[in-house]
């Protein structure tokens, strides 16, 4: 196995992604490449991590020893009770189940300390239900293979190795268990919070002077008229990020360190505007983790004025970073005009200006200039291409087509490319020979949209003269972002099907536990192996299987062997990265005749 080094122009620059390939001979002495690892973007000392585990892993021994089996025509006599005799032509392997993913979500479960908090709020029914167990299971499914309770019930728990991890039956996988444990979840969320905050520091050394603030919301698979819309106040009709505005939706509201760790989270209406959402946040924080010196940093549209002046006016006063308005840049265009570039890095620029009380910054990426230039002009291209086509076809179009397709290509196109072209329309008794349409580049506002290009607004209350420190707070407004992107497309946490208010609310619940998993599993990645995703690690670790191996004896009993597969190549790579392994097979059992019957 070897590194391999992959290029890739985007965006106008260039990018290396690395692999980690192995080779292989097949007929006719041709060599192909496998790939066992897709690492992405990755530094010189992590290349030469992975290349130092890669030379340790081919100078290791790698496979099991084969031991010979005899046939049981020269087996030797033995006179011994304890010992009995086997029928190897009679060997079967039976019920194949998914084991390596389950085991690593459990292992993950016991690392944040979750079996036991949980076991101190939800005891055993008196039927002898381990809601425990009940609850394990659904945050490993919604982590490993997310989908509703009834595919859990109906599929996956039959084909995952969950029962032999936990020591349980089907009984903890039937469809009313697994709703009745949604009920007994949410009266436990705060001092959830609190418990994961301790768990994070002491693992990851998490600190939590700097909290990322941001809104986005989750839509229903529903008819939206499938009950009054006073029956669950949660599911209203809003401004739907997921482009799903024909949808019932609620909004999730969000607190999360610069690592990704979430702290704190709310569900609101569909309806409830952003603007209205942060007041109630802040004291929630400040009541559980006290009013030490901290900064929130959001994105522009969320806090009002009059909550920035609240901010401002506290005692201690809470320090804030936002995104400004576009409004804010042409307000104090002139005074940023007037001030110097101060080179952060390579490639990227601020300025810094103190007014009203404030402290704004301008920064200036060349990357970020060259992957708006790019989206611009493409948009552009195709923008004009299709207003060409109108033009073009003098009078074969009636009017009401003619603004439906430009209606169509504006929104294609966006706001902010459609206003660079001026276009006149026809008038509807123009002579037959005239263009249906006209149009012409508005070179101002081309210039305008090009001078801003890769520039974004700062404001804040902090003090001081270091740009480069507002600007790096600003830059991990992303993380929040990747937390929402993982949450629904690699937990799945849409869409909901549920239309009860707890449950909704229980079912966020269950996805914010899977997602402390995916988070500790990523932080674990991010520094012993580089490269690799939460993804990526649980789809290679699905492939190992449980097994039952029954060999029947010549006295009517069956040894039943229940083994994990071994793992492959990849797979002890993986392991010995993440200082790993695997626990010792279990040990077998004899069932006897009447047991079977």
């Amino acid at each position: 196995m070897f590194l391999k080094r992959n290029r890739r122009l985007k965006d106008g620059k260039e990018h290396h992604y690395w692999n980690i390939v192995e080779n292989k001979r097949v007929r006719g002495g041709r060599v192909v490449q496998r790939q066992v690892l897709y690492l992405g973007e990755i530094n010189d000392s992590q290349q030469a991590g992975w290349r130092k585990s890669i030379e340790v892993f081919e100078d290791g021994k790698s496979r099991p020893d084969q031991i010979a089996l005899f046939p049981e025509e020269r087996a030797a006599e033995i006179d011994d009770e304890s010992v009995v005799q086997i029928r190897l032509k009679d060997l079967t392997i039976e019920r194949p189940r998914q084991w390596g993913a389950c085991w690593l979500a459990c292992l993950l479960y016991e690392q944040l300390g979750l079996d036991e908090f949980w076991r101190e709020r939800l005891p055993d029914s008196r039927e002898g239900t381990r809601w425990t167990h009940v609850l394990q299971t659904l945050v490993a499914y919604r982590l490993i293979a997310p989908g509703s309770e009834w595919r859990l019930h109906r599929e996956w728990f039959e084909r995952s190795a969950m029962a032999d991890l936990l020591g349980e039956d089907f009984s903890i996988a039937e469809k009313n268990t697994l709703y009745r444990c949604h009920d007994r979840l949410l009266p436990h969320k705060k001092a959830l919070f609190a418990h994961l905050t301790q768990k994070w520091a002491d693992l990851f050394n998490a600190r939590y002077d700097v909290l990322l603030y941001d809104l986005t919301s989750t839509y229903f698979e529903s008819d939206a008229n499938n009950g009054p819309a006073s029956a669950s106040p949660l599911r209203q009709f809003g401004y739907s990020r997921d482009k799903r505005p024909d949808c019932l939706q609620v909004v999730i509201a969000l607190v999360v360190t610069p690592e990704g760790f979430p702290i704190a989270y709310e569900i609101l209406p569909g309806n409830t505007s952003d603007k209205t959402t942060l007041r109630d946040f802040l004291k929630r924080i400040e009541d559980t983790y006290g009013k030490a010196d901290r900064v929130w940093v959001m994105d522009r549209g969320i806090p009002t004025e009059d909550v920035l002046q609240q901010m401002r006016q506290s005692d201690p006063p809470v320090s804030y970073l936002v995104g400004a308005p576009r409004a804010t840049l042409v307000k104090h265009e002139q005074k940023l005009l007037a001030q110097t570039w101060k080179n952060l890095r390579p490639g990227i620029d601020v300025k810094l200006l103190a007014a009203d009380g404030e402290t704004y910054v301008l920064a200036r990426s060349a990357d970020r200039h060259l992957k708006e230039k790019s989206m611009r002009l493409r948009r552009l291209r195709a923008l004009v291409k299709t207003l060409k086509t109108l033009r073009d076809t003098k009078r074969n179009y009636k009017r009401d087509t003619i603004l439906m397709k430009l209606g169509e290509a504006k929104k294609a196109a966006g706001p902010k490319v459609w206003t660079l072209l001026d276009i006149d329309i026809a008038p509807a008794k123009a002579p037959p020979d005239q263009p249906p349409i006209t149009f012409r580049l508005n070179w101002k506002k081309y210039r305008q949209a090009y001078r801003r290009e890769g520039r974004y607004l700062l404001r804040s209350n902090l003090g001081g003269d270091d740009p480069g420190k507002l600007w790096s707070y600003y830059l991990q407004l992303t993380e929040i972002e990747q937390v929402f992107k993982e949450m629904k497309n690699d937990l799945a946490i849409r869409p909901i099907h549920h239309q009860k208010d707890d449950r909704i609310e229980a079912h966020i619940f269950i996805s914010f536990l899977a997602y402390c998993l995916w988070i500790t599993l990523k932080q674990r990645l991010k520094a012993l192996a580089p490269g690799l995703t939460p993804a990526e690690v649980l789809s290679k670790m699905s492939a190992i299987q449980m097994l039952d191996v029954k060999i029947p004896t010549t006295d009517n009993r069956t040894i039943i062997l229940t083994r994990h597969t071994q793992p492959n190549d990849e797979q002890i790579l993986i392991l010995n990265r993440l200082n790993l392994e695997l626990p010792p097979q279990p040990p077998p059992r004899i069932q006897s005749k009447t047991e079977t019957m």
